[in-house]
């Protein structure tokens, strides 16, 4: 049942994100218990521009630390591709502990959001 819930949730999320921004590229992010992956998507082309994952990074580190390096690095990454403007889709995640620090490290990091 909290499946269906994570579901339904991440759903109407994805839905109002893509009235409101339609002329930006989509941020999407995944978290698991041990790492983070997050992705920007031009959904009009059905294609992911910029990757960035926590796979194969140390393991000493804490998880919060993680997902500011996995920020940092698709920062870094978009800002060369030139891409400055996205919408942040969280998914089913609430917006605090890791996802707010990854969202705080990418606006540092110069993405607009």
């Amino acid at each position: 049942m909290n499946n269906s819930i994570n579901v339904k949730r991440a759903r109407r999320i994805r839905n109002k994100l893509k009235k409101v921004s339609v002329d930006r590229f989509r941020l999407t992010i995944f978290r698991s218990t041990k790492n983070m992956s997050a992705q920007i998507v031009d959904d009009k082309n059905n294609k992911t521009l910029v990757s960035s994952t926590s796979l194969g990074k140390k393991r000493d580190q804490k998880k919060s630390d993680i997902s500011l390096i996995v920020a940092e690095n698709l920062a870094k990454k978009a800002l060369e591709k030139k891409i400055k403007n996205v919408y942040f889709d969280r998914g089913s995640y609430k917006y605090h502990g890791r996802i707010k620090a990854f969202a705080e490290a990418l606006r540092k990091g110069g993405l607009v959001f």
